[in-house]
């Protein structure tokens, strides 16, 4: 039997605090973000260019990607656990992507789910739209407990409070012990680390052994440092969209992300630790994709 252990009575409202501090300096500032000029001109030239509307048709084609990732030290209850990865929904920036998800994941048997943040199009602005989508998809996945999330640079605290209430475990620096029988493995959320920089890994670390079996959620792999110093055995993100315009040859006009360029799609390893970056459900900045489709992975976890 699957379960996951948290303090019940834990202060979602304390841990989202120092985000909370850095939201209301963004609001008093009124700092333009690039969605409010660059978005528009580019979305200008594609319907100039008639490749607009080819991209929203890309961005409407989702593909589930099965991933196997191998660890020497995986409990043997978990070997064969699957995490399904809904990384950067934006779900409120395409008409119909919710419904398409939902239809994608509704037949997956999946042990797990985790949400790496970046739910709404705009980083800034109300959230309201982004919740009847999130309704949509959440209500489609079929695991044995809640999903387990946290938040991306796109999104504001209120949105933690808000999905929690849907019944979405949000983990704010803290961690999650998921337990087969008498084994358990961790799963660590941090918050932001790329736009907000509220991160605290030592923190979300406080009563997971270390001897403990380490999945940590990053909304971006920029951390990897970090975390392969806190002895992390897979490491899954996303943020970077994988490039979301990839260009023949060329790829990835775009990185966004301090990290190497290995590290910014698909698998990659750093020193003994082992990541997985996903190219992403949504759409950021225009919602288009060319040469780069969005991805619903399902990790499957084996042992070596």
């Amino acid at each position: 039997m699957l379960s996951v252990e948290y303090e019940v009575t834990r202060d979602l409202e304390g841990r989202l605090s120092r985000r909370r501090t850095i939201e209301a300096a963004i609001h008093r500032h009124k700092r333009k973000h690039a969605h409010h000029i660059a978005g528009p001109v580019l979305k200008t030239f594609l319907k100039a260019t008639r490749l607009y509307s080819r991209g929203v048709r890309n961005a409407l084609r989702p593909i589930v990607r099965d991933v196997r990732l191998e660890f020497e030290d995986l409990p043997p209850s978990f070997d064969g656990f699957r995490i399904l990865h809904l990384a950067d929904l934006h779900i409120d920036g395409l008409d119909g992507l919710a419904e398409v998800v939902a239809d994608l994941v509704a037949p997956l048997d999946v042990d797990l789910c985790v949400m790496t943040g970046d739910y709404r199009f705009k980083a800034q602005g109300q959230s309201d739209g982004v919740y009847p989508g999130l309704r949509t998809i959440l209500s489609a996945i079929r695991t044995e407990q809640s999903v387990l999330g946290i938040l991306g640079n796109h999104d504001e605290s209120q949105i933690a409070i808000e999905l929690e209430n849907l019944g979405v475990r949000m983990l704010i620096n803290e961690a999650a012990e998921i337990s087969r029988g008498d084994e358990s493995i961790y799963v660590i959320g941090v918050d932001d680390p790329h736009g907000y920089g509220c991160d605290d890994l030592e923190g979300a670390l406080e009563g997971v052994p270390e001897d403990g079996f380490k999945v940590l959620l990053a909304h971006t792999p920029e951390i990897f440092e970090e975390a392969a110093r806190s002895e992390i055995q897979l490491y899954m993100c996303g943020h970077t969209h994988a490039g979301q315009i990839r260009l023949p040859v060329i790829g990835e006009v775009f990185q966004n992300a301090d990290c190497p360029r290995a590290y910014a799609q698909g698998e990659w390893r750093h020193d003994r630790m082992l990541g997985h970056t996903s190219a992403g459900v949504g759409c950021s900045l225009v919602p288009v994709r060319y040469n780069c489709p969005p991805e619903i992975p399902v990790i499957e976890l084996a042992r070596k």
